[in-house]
């Protein structure tokens, strides 16, 4: 039962991994947000190439396709 418990506390913690907008390449933008697909991770990578690191993780509501609610529904998914 304790390795039971410790195996699941870490599985636990694995959601927490933050996907990093200033160096994560598309599919690995893709793979940990939501709503958002290759194109749109695409376009984050795009974003970032031709404007510079983001500043804050509002930022990326610069990017065509990535609005408001996209950016506050992966808040806690997103670091810079």
């Amino acid at each position: 039962k304790h390795l039971k418990f410790s195996t699941s506390a870490i599985s636990a913690q694995a959601p927490a991994e933050k996907v990093n907008s200033n160096t994560a390449n598309a599919e690995q933008i893709a793979a940990a947000l939501n709503g958002v697909g290759d194109n749109k991770a695409k376009a984050i990578v795009e974003y970032r190439s031709s404007h510079g690191k983001y500043k804050s993780i509002e930022s990326l509501e610069n990017v065509d396709g990535i609005g408001e609610k996209t950016v506050a529904s992966n808040k806690d998914k997103i670091s810079l």
